[in-house]
């Protein structure tokens, strides 16, 4: 990716409750790679859970918010699957790594 990009930052503390959990974060995954303005996902869960999406723009972010089966998911972690959660959005402007 080449900046300047957005990152989604969501962190998260979950219930005990499993209930198709694994499921479901799977196929929002699969769906977020078929989103408009998608770049990609890194994942990590300990004892917080750390996922983060990166996107194109705002616009992209704003439409996978929206998205219906996305707003499922919302509803079923508030309610069943996480204690708490924090979602942050931030502008990637400057980015290196090593191999």
């Amino acid at each position: 990716m080449k900046p300047p990009y957005y990152a989604v930052i969501f962190t998260s503390t979950r219930t005990s409750v499993d209930d198709g959990y694994a499921e479901m974060a799977t196929k929002m995954v699969e769906l977020a790679q078929q989103q408009e303005g998608f770049l990609g996902v890194e994942s990590a869960r300990n004892d917080v859970g750390i996922t983060v999406s990166y996107w194109r723009d705002l616009e992209s972010i704003k439409n996978w918010k929206n998205n219906l089966d996305h707003l499922d998911a919302q509803l079923k972690g508030r309610s069943k699957w996480y204690e708490n959660y924090t979602v942050r959005i931030a502008l990637v402007e400057r980015e290196y790594s090593f191999d």
